[in-house]
């Protein structure tokens, strides 16, 4: 009765498993899992799949069928459910079975003689998987024999199902249809294995017009990726010669991931979450590196290097396809829009439809589309025209060429849920590491002195080394090495500064003859700040990101101003159409508008309050304003963006606006505008903007609840704020930092998901150091990373506790990070759960432990900690006499780590909790660490769930435990125990959870 007892009791927390995706898949997989073993009938299967009932309700049915079945029935669910459900989705219900327990029967039986639709349910859960990557030619075979119709092919291939739900369909037709049918659809799996898939079979290759076309397809794409095209377009860069590695992550923990991700693992199995979804996101900062990242591999798919698994690669801009005003189809999508077929274009499209596993969609920068993602209108019709917008909605969400593969890439804020639940994976661009900053500077620099001389200058200059973790200000560091080598020990410290930089050196790079001393630069390329001001303006305001001719002309751009760089042609593989211009990056067009709204007589005096409003209000306030409104020429397509909600590319767009504001008003800065803008109004901007960063950070604080009674009073800040904070750090006035913290009264400063990198870090640290009073500080499931951890050094002294879960950290930040918060008065908590963290950094926690005698917790959570890490750790905690919680859950210390810890801790009176959950600990470890419990006067919680635990481990565990009243609890969930084992030790000691 425990296993059913089990199941009732976590009814809810199954069932939230089962169905929070909002995808059937792994209720499915369960289902065929219990009819393969015989535990369902055909019956009861139709009984709990009902078309057109609630995902939610078909799985209570099957829950309720379970339950009635008896223990045996049970416990192959719980096995099922082990087997189906990602690691990371079993969270918060547990599950006695094992994996290998559902496949062990299809081996048993096989020796058996069955029928054919025996076999086909027998089989069925990796019949599925044959069947869904070619259920056409599955339904051609069975047609050709005579037992399909084409009224039955249609039935399996609706397009509202997925591939396993067709392949699902195919089967529950064929069982109806006799053993003859089965027979053809076993011989047919049977021939698909011994010949491998389509791309491997030596005697399959595609049509002569798809080779064609894949040739010509191939050679356009290399040709438009071969230079770099992102931000460098003036200097023709070979992308072979620069390209440097960013980081790439998976967004969920992986385990079967050992080692940084390729760019083949983009579109590889690694990470998934979503089996039955085509679409992998690639998110990162703007200038982070998803562009170039695509051209990259664009240009090895065209070469025959990379993704080879997929016939045709077709490439998109969302930034183009902003500028397309008719409705297409796919197929007018794809020729139009990517590459033109010389001939047999209905034959091309029609084996795209049929192979849609052999083929790559990608889409570049969603987040520069005009309308945010919505899959309230989707198509099913690949032949039927739609706007593009919803066209790409459709195929993102899988309703339309279901089984191509597509990857996206954004911005992370332009990512919300309705797209995300239509996701295979995602994965993150960290920018670049230490390394890779070294790697792209020599790069760049082929002269190895001058790129020792530029690293060197960046060492000196953390600030900007941080923001060298962005390619985009990587690369403008170095196209500007020469006035950054002369600017002595001040050097870059902010966005501004660096976007100024390049401002000065493209604009002395076109008149080098003439005298450009002090401010006088920008004084004689005026015009030009102007116009490319104003036009960038416009295009901010109207999520206009292309450019025409007559655009151009509009805004008074000549070709002198074309010339200076900032603008360069935009690239398309099919147009027809006239020129057409981008900025070199979207930043670039943010920091042409900032200059626009700064230096421009024809701003009106609500610019400024209206840039910094709430995206929620600035939405219609930008409509009907002066700012982006009448500012702005009055058309159809300014109306068109401005209705309803701001857009995906709007609001972070206009908040980088805002940064540059901030910094181009800086104190440091007006004195380059003396000669370009009377002083009172320059004045009057600065108060407008000082007041607004007020007003914002205000809002924030005044947002704060109450605390619980009994706990601290915390913050959780959502973006907005750190973006106020970074426009805070762009002015580098300490005295409106001071002014802001001074308001700021927490014990807990909660910065969870809020896309912090080491940019941030260093505006956090500038404006967090002028706290009156300690904090806690909460970084977690962010981007800080070793570069990010030295951003934040200056401000740890006003830190108690420090949160950095999930961050790419490695020893190398953690010696750093150490080195500093042992000089710290008030710093006693520190969490590094799921990091890169190694034996080498235990013996600076061990010193850390040995020194501060009044240090309370240390989480080191599933990093890589041995045993050698253990006994390291187990030094200083001898010498400790604080330590009050310790945390090495998912490490790897075993027995003999486990045995030193226990005997570093077991005459400990101050440790209250200890988790070694997940690290092979045996009996023999138990056996230590009983010790613990029978001596400590304080220990309250022992964690040793998922270890490998005997019964004579435990039997060491109730021992001591019968010394001792005050352990509340041993948890052993997952240990190598039987269930009667389980049952009988839980009679004996109360405290064991199992």
């Amino acid at each position: 009765m425990l296993v059913q007892e089990l199941v009732l009791r976590q009814r809810a927390e199954i069932l939230h498993a089962l169905c929070s995706s909002g995808s059937a898949e792994h209720l499915e997989q369960v289902l065929d899992i219990l009819l393969s073993r015989g535990e369902l009938i055909i019956e009861d299967y139709q009984n709990i799949q009902v078309p057109g009932r609630a995902l939610y309700t078909n799985a209570r049915q099957l829950l309720d069928l379970v339950h009635t079945k008896g223990s045996d029935t049970c416990a192959l669910f719980c096995a099922a459910l082990t087997h189906v459900l990602p690691e990371g989705q079993r969270v918060g219900f547990s599950v006695p079975g094992r994996c290998s327990h559902v496949e062990e029967k299809e081996e048993e039986e096989e020796e058996h003689q069955r029928t054919s639709t025996q076999t086909l349910l027998a089989q069925r859960p990796s019949l599925v998987r044959e069947l869904q990557g070619c259920i056409e030619d599955a339904l051609r075979a069975l047609v050709a024999c005579g037992h399909f119709t084409s009224a039955d092919c249609d039935d399996v291939r609706l397009p509202i199902h997925t591939p396993s739900q067709q392949a699902r369909r195919l089967l529950d037709n064929v069982r109806s249809k006799g053993e003859p049918a089965a027979k053809v659809v076993l011989q047919y799996v049977q021939q698909k294995q011994e010949s491998g898939s389509l791309l491997n079979q030596e005697n399959w290759t595609p049509p002569k017009e798809v080779l064609k076309y894949q040739k010509k397809l191939s050679s356009s794409m290399s040709a438009q990726s071969c230079f770099l095209s992102s931000y460098g377009g003036t200097s023709h860069m070979s992308l072979d010669d620069i390209y440097t590695d960013g980081q790439l992550e998976l967004a969920h923990n992986c385990k079967d991931v050992h080692g940084p991700l390729g760019l083949e693992d983009i579109v590889g199995t690694a990470g998934t979450v979503n089996a039955e979804a085509d679409t992998v996101l690639v998110s990162g900062d703007a200038g982070g590196g998803k562009s170039t990242l695509l051209q990259r591999l664009h240009l090895l798919w065209a070469r025959g290097t990379a993704l080879q698994d997929f016939l045709l690669l077709f490439p998109f801009s969302c930034r183009r396809l902003n500028s397309e005003r008719q409705e297409l189809s796919v197929q007018e999508l794809l020729f139009q829009h990517c590459c033109w077929p010389d001939r047999e274009q209905e034959e091309i499209f029609q084996f795209i439809l049929d192979h849609p596993h052999l083929i790559l969609f990608t889409f570049d920068g969603l987040d520069e589309l005009k309308q945010g993602f919505s899959d309230e209108h989707w198509l099913c019709c690949p032949t039927q025209r739609a706007p593009v917008h919803i066209l790409l909605f459709s195929l993102i969400q899988g309703s339309l060429m279901k089984g191509v593969r597509k990857v996206v890439t954004s911005r992370p804020e332009a990512v919300g849920p309705a797209l995300k639940k239509h996701l295979r994976k995602e994965v993150i661009l960290q920018g670049f590491s230490p390394s890779g900053i070294d790697c792209f500077v020599h790069k760049h620099h082929r002269d190895p002195t001058v790129a020792a001389k530029v690293l060197e200058s960046l060492q000196k200059n953390t600030a900007l080394l941080g923001l060298c973790h962005s390619p985009v200000f990587c690369w403008i560091v170095s196209q500007c090495h020469k006035e950054l080598l002369g600017c002595g020990e001040g050097g870059p410290q902010t966005i501004t500064d660096v976007y100024l930089m390049i401002l000065q050196h493209f604009f002395q790079h076109q008149s080098p003859l003439k005298s450009t001393t002090g401010s006088g630069w920008l004084q004689e390329n005026l015009n030009t700040a102007l116009h490319l001001g104003q036009l960038a303006f416009e295009g901010i305001g109207t999520s206009c990101y292309i450019f025409s001719g007559t655009d151009l002309e509009a805004c008074g751009v000549t070709e002198k101003d074309i010339c200076m760089g900032f603008l360069i042609q935009s690239k398309d593989m099919s147009s027809t159409h006239s020129k057409r211009f981008e900025f070199l990056h979207v930043i670039t067009q943010c920091f042409f508008a900032a200059l626009h709204i700064v230096l421009s007589n024809n701003t009106d005096r609500s610019t400024i309050p209206k840039l910094f409003e709430p995206p929620n209000r600035r939405a219609t306030g930008l409509r009907s304003s002066t700012c982006f409104g009448a500012c702005l020429p009055s058309t159809n397509q300014q109306e068109q963006a401005f209705k309803g909600e701001a857009t995906s590319s709007e609001t972070p767009n206009l908040q980088i606006t805002a940064t540059f504001v901030s910094g181009l008003l800086s104190q440091r800065h007006l004195s380059l505008w003396l000669h370009c803008c009377p002083s009172a109004v320059m004045e009057k901007r600065v108060r407008q903007v000082v007041r607004c960063l007020s007003k914002g950070m205000h809002k924030h604080f005044k947002s704060i609840s109450p605390p619980v009674e009994g706990e601290k009073k915390s913050m959780h800040a959502m973006p907005g704020f750190v973006w106020l904070i970074k426009c805070i750090y762009e002015m580098q006035e300490s005295t409106i930092a001071k002014d802001a913290m001074s308001k700021l009264e927490v014990d807990h400063l909660k910065l969870t998901y809020c896309n912090i990198g080491p940019v941030e870090c260093t505006a956090l640290a500038y404006v967090l150091q002028h706290l009156r009073n300690p904090i806690g500080l909460q970084l977690d499931n962010n981007s800080v990373g070793d570069v990010g951890v030295e951003q934040l050094l200056p401000c740890m002294h006003i830190c108690n506790s420090l949160y950095l879960r999930n961050n790419n950290i490695t020893d190398e930040g953690i010696r750093k990070l150490l080195a500093k918060v042992i000089q710290c008065d008030s710093f006693r908590k520190i969490a590094l759960f799921n990091n890169k963290l190694t034996d080498a950094c235990t013996q600076h926690f061990s010193h850390l432990l040995k020194t501060k005698q009044d240090f309370l917790a240390l989480r080191l959570g599933n990093n890589n900690i041995t045993e050698e890490g253990a006994k390291q750790l187990a030094e200083g905690l001898k010498h400790n006499h604080s330590l009050a919680y310790l945390g090495l859950w998912g490490n790897k210390i075993g027995d003999a780590g486990a045995v030193a810890l226990a005997s570093a801790l077991e005459s400990s009176t101050s440790l209250v909790w200890l988790s070694l959950v997940g690290n092979g600990v045996g009996s023999e470890g138990a056996r230590a660490l009983s010790n613990i419990i029978k001596n400590s006067t304080s220990l309250e919680e022992l964690w040793l769930t998922k270890n490998c635990i005997t019964r004579t481990g435990v039997e060491c565990l109730i021992q001591a435990l019968e010394h001792n009243t005050h352990v509340k609890s041993v948890w052993l969930i997952n240990n190598d125990l039987s269930l009667e084992e389980v049952e009988e030790l839980t009679q004996r000691e109360s405290r064991l959870i199992f």
